[in-house]
């Protein structure tokens, strides 16, 4: 009954956090009399009200592509705003909010059959809340790559702009994508052990391409870490290595089940 107004009014302080964002962005030096941090606060906290009344509604969790989504963007938006308490990453929400906003509409526009998690114990909420949470920090990841990109083809043609100039400082960029990296690494490593450990199936038909996809994304990141440690990689290297991990998990978490619930209309 009140899904759809706290669903409106949280994808609202979404965009109203993300144009605060961009309005930095496009005059730097000028600061927002309200932060972007308090409307993405409330649509955080809106979003995760939407998706509990969501639960009550269904009785359980609906695992359909949609609201999986939702879940994990609001995990993505939470994430960053504890982040953002003590690290200089706010700025990454110009990408995450409306991201958040759309999903949340989506989910709430184009209702699907519920796919409640059968085998809900433990150990499957361990292995759940793991991936969720190691998705969501590579994401972050994957979008400090994308504007240390930037920052490095900006300084490489001598034309510092608007971005640079509200960003913090490359190494620093680049500090924070590695302790990004590395947590969710550790996540992502929870996620596998728990999966092997606790589902029988794990390389089933139905969850092969997934244990594949995220066990090669846990080598790339692995070896980007190392390389990190032992010979200093950085910039380019450290951006593409990120990026390709993160899309691998993209692929293993989303791929199929875009496919088989959007597109076969499977179950």
């Amino acid at each position: 009954m009140y899904t759809f107004p706290v669903g409106i009014i949280a994808v609202l302080s979404y965009v109203a956090a993300f144009l605060l964002l961009l309005k930095e962005l496009v005059t730097p030096g000028r600061l927002n009399r309200i932060p972007a941090t308090y409307p993405a606060w409330t649509g955080g906290c809106l979003h995760a009200v939407y998706l509990f009344l969501m639960f009550q509604q269904h009785e359980d969790f609906n695992f359909s592509f949609f609201n999986a989504a939702a879940l994990v963007a609001l995990f993505i938006v939470l994430i960053l705003l504890f982040a953002a308490l003590d690290k200089p990453v706010e700025k990454l929400g110009v990408a995450i909010f409306p991201l958040a906003a759309i999903l949340l509409v989506l989910d709430m526009y184009f209702p699907e059959k519920s796919h409640p998690l059968v085998a809900h114990n433990w150990q499957m909420s361990v292995h759940i809340l793991s991936s969720i949470i190691a998705f969501s920090l590579l994401n972050i990841a994957a979008l400090q790559a994308i504007l240390l990109a930037i920052q490095e083809q900006q300084l490489r043609r001598h034309q510092p702009r608007r971005l640079m100039l509200v960003l913090p400082p490359l190494q620093a960029m680049e500090i924070l994508l590695f302790q990004m990296i590395a947590v969710g690494l550790f996540f992502l490593t929870v996620s596998l052990l728990s999966g092997f450990i606790f589902i029988e199936d794990l390389f089933a038909q139905h969850l092969v391409h997934k244990t594949v996809l995220s066990i090669i994304a846990w080598l790339i990141f692995s070896a980007l870490l190392t390389g990190r440690l032992r010979y200093g990689w950085r910039g380019s290297v450290a951006i593409h290595w990120t990026l390709a991990g993160f899309l691998l998990l993209l692929l293993a978490y989303f791929g199929s089940k875009l496919v088989l619930e959007l597109i076969l209309k499977k179950v």
